[in-house]
């Protein structure tokens, strides 16, 4: 009896499903709320290789839902930790460790050698980034997102006819319009929930069992524990707004796009750190972590608009905020009344400044 036999004798997988999930090669992206539940069941199923993509650290407030970590692993790379924990429970699966975050400058490189891609990002800019990527390259995509109580999965780019994440959102919204999960809460199971119904899905695409949500979207709601399904149908229009070509993706910055905002990470920070850049806490008094730093200017976003004369002179502002939402929201206001600064907001915020 092999490790796989209860999916081997199920009617309409069988063997031949089993050798399918065998060849194949899953890349999911993000080893966070939906990565995690993702990555448990694509390994228990018996994928052939997995890829990891991710170039974030473990925080305390990720242990909620980000099952694959405890307290032991604050502080470590998530995509290391994640595989280390797969290479001591499974050792027939080929693994890739990619511990940094998806990006235009790395996307084709990582995504070229897999079959199937799974997103678990959880903001607008890599989400169009990692969909325009894969329409590009001809991959299917596996798309889920949650928000408060709500959670969506869709399958992307799945053969011809088949609509795409942006036939979803046209429009590239600002991550600042829809707070992350850092900012609005969530109960651990959600993504729990969506990153299993995601894994499905995956399963579905590489062994050809059962049909996947081509050109459907699935909403789940968990307060009421209610499901419906919305039908996509794929635009030219949408296609008329992405890059035509890789060489067009390449010099995408999908940040700008989304929020007119960028995004600088801590150590591009402080190197454009001097006299003429002003260094702005936009946290309310009281959140932890305190950081203390020459020049550090505290104004919370609640009290900016009365203080932006506080940054009239200096030639360059940088903000950040708790978790990298709060510190869009106070770029675009700073943007709206400076519109020749050179404004960035760090992305992650103090939740991911390593200590």
């Amino acid at each position: 009896m092999s490790r796989f036999d209860r999916q081997e004798i199920l009617p309409g997988f069988g063997k031949e499903g089993q050798q399918k999930l065998r060849n194949s090669s899953v890349l999911v992206i993000g080893a966070g709320g939906l990565g995690c539940p993702i990555l448990l069941y694509l390994a228990a199923a018996g994928v052939g290789k997995i890829g990891l993509a991710d170039g974030d650290t473990v925080a305390l407030s990720n242990l909620n839902r980000q099952v694959l970590f405890g307290v032991g692993d604050l502080g470590k790379n998530k995509a290391e930790t994640a595989v280390r924990y797969f290479q001591h429970k499974y050792d027939d699966i080929q693994w890739e460790i990619i511990p940094e975050f998806f990006s235009v400058e790395n996307a084709q490189e990582i995504i070229s050698g897999y079959d199937l891609v799974v997103d678990g990002t959880d903001n607008f800019p890599t989400r169009y980034l990692v969909n325009d990527a894969c329409v590009l390259m001809e991959k299917p995509l596996v798309f889920g997102a949650i928000y408060q109580h709500e959670g969506q999965v869709s399958v992307f780019n799945l053969g011809p006819n088949s609509a795409n994440y942006r036939d979803l959102y046209p429009k590239m919204p600002a991550a600042s319009e829809i707070p992350n999960c850092a900012d609005t809460g969530v109960l651990g199971v959600l993504p729990g929930i969506i990153g299993n119904l995601m894994a499905l899905e995956a399963i579905k695409v590489l062994s050809g069992f059962c049909k996947p949500l081509k050109n459907k979207v699935l909403f789940f709601n968990s307060l009421t524990a209610q499901t419906y399904e919305v039908e996509l149908v794929p635009s030219a229009e949408t296609r008329e707004a992405m890059p035509r070509s890789l060489a067009s993706f390449e010099i995408m910055d999908y940040e700008l796009a989304c929020e007119g905002i960028k995004q600088l990470t801590w150590s591009e920070a402080m190197r454009k750190m001097n006299s003429d850049v002003a260094f702005v806490d936009v946290r309310e008094p009281g959140e932890m972590p305190p950081l203390e730093c020459t020049g550090l200017i505290k104004i919370p976003l609640s009290n900016l608009s009365a203080q932006l004369d506080r940054l009239e002179e200096s030639e360059e502002v940088l903000f950040f905020c708790q978790s990298g939402i709060r510190s869009q929201q106070a770029a675009q206001q700073l943007q709206q009344t400076y519109p020749d600064k050179k404004i960035y907001s760090i992305r992650g915020g103090i939740n991911a400044l390593k200590t």
